[in-house]
């Protein structure tokens, strides 16, 4: 059969190689194009476009760019149409993903939707178009799966695919004392973890809040979790003056041996979670008290900002969003997580309940032999 596939960030590429992997365990004849990246290249396929040539964030990144998306937009639509997949997969990304689905499936294309669209945190009105033009739609977490039925949408939970990618992480098993040698850390001091975010607007409004703790613990090495889409000279300006150091495709094994992290919200805080590193989550913005009162009066329709929290539906990780956060409760959460307190137990012990809602990997897998048996019938 043949498969189309459309990833659009790095998540996406890491999610949709072991996507990849699955179908081609289950139909070792599929013919799979896609747009995504180094990692589903190297499992085989067709690539049409690298996501780094196709990925805009943010609504300043929009406006400059309308000519570079509707450019991506009639490049998919024509491909689409003139290799006509059996099923085209859509994988997060809904800015883009939505519309092609809408296109699919006005020209008779079924289409899949693997990791669902996060309409329950914000834009609830893509529900709509999901239930009319979706014909599977994949969750990855067990409440938005009852939040999609509600709206009466054939959904499919098979687990998270961070459990896939976490297990399948390379050097898995080696040591501290390894990991410290292979990367050239220090043996003998905490490592705190920095994970920024992906987006240059992230780097610029958290990372210099995260830095300012490393002026502070100089008995900690703090190390910035390069992003994929980054190189070193998008750190140089931040970091310039603080001793901090910064590795490149080691964040699982970066976070597995830190002590703790400061994360800027997103899927990275269930990673954390999940590989047993208790975290701060951090996320700052423009627009200070403005910015804060509009996104949680307008467009955070959820509680909690971090995954954790909101899969255990409880404060399990601290959230210092906008103006939740001061240097002072910062330092002084950091300083509970690296000494060995209550408050550090009481989050592994909440990481441990968390696994348990998450499921064990094999996710990629079993939506994978979901797709194919449901495309046979």
């Amino acid at each position: 059969m043949k498969y189309y596939i459309i990833a659009g960030e790095p998540s996406g590429d890491l999610h949709g190689s072991n996507l990849m992997k699955g179908i081609l365990s289950k139909d070792q004849e599929a013919d799979i194009r896609f747009w995504g990246g180094d990692l589903m290249s190297a499992v085989g396929g067709t690539m049409v476009r690298h996501y780094k040539d196709t990925a805009v964030m943010g609504v300043w990144d929009v406006l400059t760019h309308l000519g570079k998306i509707r450019q991506n937009f009639k490049v998919c639509r024509r491909d689409l149409l003139e290799n006509r997949p059996d099923v085209l997969i859509l994988i997060d990304y809904p800015g883009f993903n939505l519309p092609m689905a809408e296109f699919a499936h006005k020209h008779g294309i079924k289409v899949y939707y693997y990791i669902a669209p996060k309409t329950w945190a914000s834009k609830e009105y893509r529900v709509k178009t999901i239930r009319k033009v979706v014909d599977r739609l994949y969750t990855i977490f067990p409440f938005e799966t009852s939040y999609f039925k509600k709206f009466g949408i054939d959904v499919q939970f098979s687990g998270n695919p961070c459990m896939d990618a976490i297990s399948e992480r390379h050097h898995a098993d080696e040591s501290r004392e390894e990991f410290c040698n292979r990367v050239g850390l220090e043996l003998d001091k905490p490592i705190v973890a920095l994970l920024a975010g992906s987006r240059q607007g992230e780097l610029k409004y958290n990372l210099p809040a995260m830095l300012k703790e490393a002026d502070k613990h100089k008995d900690c090495q703090f190390v910035i979790a390069g992003a994929p889409s980054f190189t070193e000279r998008d750190y140089e300006k931040y970091i310039a003056g603080h001793d901090v150091k910064i590795v490149f495709n080691e964040t699982y094994q970066l976070v597995r041996h830190a002590r703790c992290a400061i994360v800027t919200s997103g899927t990275a805080t269930l990673e954390t979670a999940l590989l047993n590193c208790p975290q701060i989550v951090l996320y700052l913005m423009w627009g200070g008290r403005f910015a804060d009162f509009m996104a949680k009066r307008v467009f955070i329709k959820v509680p909690y900002i971090s995954l954790v929290n909101l899969n255990l539906n409880r404060t399990a990780v601290e959230e210092l969003f906008q103006c939740a956060y001061t240097e002072e409760k910062m330092h002084d959460l950091l300083n509970d997580l690296i000494a060995d307190t209550p408050y550090r137990e009481k989050m592994l012990n909440d990481y441990a309940e968390l696994q348990e809602v998450i499921g064990g990997p094999g996710c990629s897998y079993r939506a994978a032999e979901d797709m194919v048996e449901a495309l046979k019938r």
